[in-house]
């Protein structure tokens, strides 16, 4: 007969092992100090509105004249790419030299409901390009969009070929056609008109946010927290995790008009590829584009579907075009290790190829 003795003594020690590292990891958890995403020194440049543009205070000699804006999606903040300090997208860039800027959205209230696309593309991003043209006595900058940020860019980029010297864009959804991705399927049958209105013209964060975690409710509700468990009395990884918690429930309300236009032109109708786009009464065309793209992708991103970003290289004008595709997920491209070792280095290099 086999022999299934139970090792008590065993048992004994490795219960007394979980349970101290449990009250370790509950002390850890009161006493750590849950800052504000963002760990590079930064100051304020601009103001309008409820936005705000920030450029980060050089680390090292710049190697570049030319320097970058980032521009965020509406939705989540843009602390992303300066969540954690050893997996930090905007340090990696600031410890190559690179002079950054990026546009704080802020948080929209009720009177800002009328805002448009047009608004934020020819309004806002236009002046924020001038500001920093003129501020560092360039005739072009570098843009790099991230998400619904990218698509912005792109937009902005065909339209004013002219101020743009090299186009960077990151998990941005451009062509809506594919269905890789369940906010793609979604959107295509989406009321967002019904919607919008239902909430006087304010979507609200929540709301938002609520139907991002339902795109994977087992690993975003459950597994996170179990995993937690291995991890309970690491004071770092317990800062990192409550940096991201905070980060992922720091959603702010969504204008109604940009998000009609948004779901209506790009989701259900994918207008921005077939040339139908327009931006007020400015038609966009991505040939325009002709200044160099990189575009960088994530294999694994359950937020934009990967073939959508990846099919951009078909639309643009230049030839001088790079795709690549990350390991990695949507957030994954910005605070998981191949942020650090791929993404960021990649981003750096190209630049410099081409200052």
């Amino acid at each position: 007969m086999k022999n299934t003795s139970f090792d008590i003594k065993k048992s004994f020690e490795e219960s007394m092992e979980f349970q101290k590292k449990m009250i370790d990891g509950f002390e850890t958890m009161m006493n750590a100090d849950a800052a504000d995403p963002g760990v590079s020194e930064k100051e304020t440049v601009y103001e309008e509105d409820k936005l705000k543009v920030y450029r980060y205070k050089p680390t090292v000699k710049s190697t570049l004249k030319t320097p970058v804006l980032i521009v965020y999606a509406l939705v989540n903040r843009e602390t992303m790419m300066d969540l954690q300090e050893n997996n930090s997208f905007i340090k990696n860039l600031l410890n190559d030299g690179i002079d950054v800027y990026i546009i704080d959205w802020g948080y929209p209230t009720l009177d800002d409901k009328y805002i448009t696309l047009e608004d934020y593309i020819e309004g806002y991003i236009d002046t924020i390009v001038d500001l920093i043209r003129e501020k560092n006595k360039v005739e072009k900058i570098n843009l790099l969009g991230v998400c619904q940020g990218g698509t912005f860019s792109a937009m902005y980029a065909a339209l004013h070929p002219d101020k743009i010297k090299n186009l960077i864009t990151m998990v941005a959804p451009i062509d809506f056609e594919p269905n890789d991705a369940l906010l793609f399927a979604w959107g295509k049958y989406l009321d967002i008109d019904k919607m919008v209105d239902a909430y006087y013209g304010l979507i609200p964060g929540d709301f938002m946010n609520n139907a991002f975690v339902t795109l994977k409710p087992i690993s975003l509700n459950i597994t996170k927290y179990l995993q937690l468990v291995d991890d309970f009395d690491n004071p770092e990884a317990i800062d990192n995790f409550l940096r991201m918690e905070k980060w992922i429930f720091d959603s702010p309300s969504q204008v109604g008009e940009a998000l009609r236009q948004f779901v209506n032109d790009l989701y259900r109708d994918n207008k921005l590829v077939k040339g139908e786009m327009y931006i007020g009464d400015k038609k966009v065309d991505l040939k325009n584009i002709t200044m160099p793209v990189l575009n960088i992708y994530a294999k694994n991103d359950h937020i934009v579907s990967p073939e959508s970003s990846k099919n951009f290289e078909k639309y643009v004008g230049t030839k001088d075009v790079q795709t690549h595709e990350i390991p990695t997920g949507h957030i994954g491209m910005y605070v998981s290790s191949k942020s650090k070792r791929i993404v960021a280095p990649l981003v750096s290099q190209w630049l410099k190829d081409r200052k």
